[in-house]
């Protein structure tokens, strides 16, 4: 099975995003939060990288996975590839990819629930 490239999903997620304000299904305050939590995550990255090469403190892998599952994952995905973390963990890239998918599934779904939902019904 062809994986699909992060940057697409970065892209639908933004598309989800836009649609849902352009919707009024979520404020723009959301886009904010969005940029601040991934910019806080990709500074979680980077502080754990660096803690890893200084042998001291680490962020837990649940905080990393909890900062993508709530958006943060696109800014996850890049800081991994930029700073060569987590990439080769296993472990952590099935848990990492899960959270991406589930947080796109929820999303997906709060903003498309109108048209979800009469589906449901039937």
């Amino acid at each position: 099975m062809k994986q699909i490239p992060a940057a697409t999903l970065a892209a639908l997620w933004a598309a989800m995003l836009g649609w849902g304000n352009f919707q009024h299904r979520l404020p723009i305050l959301v886009m904010g939060l969005g940029v601040a939590l991934n910019a806080a995550t990709f500074v979680a990255y980077w502080l754990d990288k660096r803690a890893a090469r200084a042998n001291r403190w680490r962020v837990k892998e649940n905080t990393l996975h909890l900062l993508g599952l709530a958006g943060g994952w696109p800014a996850a995905r890049l800081a991994q590839q930029v700073l060569r973390h987590k990439t080769v963990k296993p472990g952590f890239q099935a848990m990492f990819w899960l959270t991406v998918w589930v947080h796109l599934v929820a999303l997906g779904t709060y903003v498309f629930w109108d048209r979800i939902k009469p589906l449901l019904n039937s």
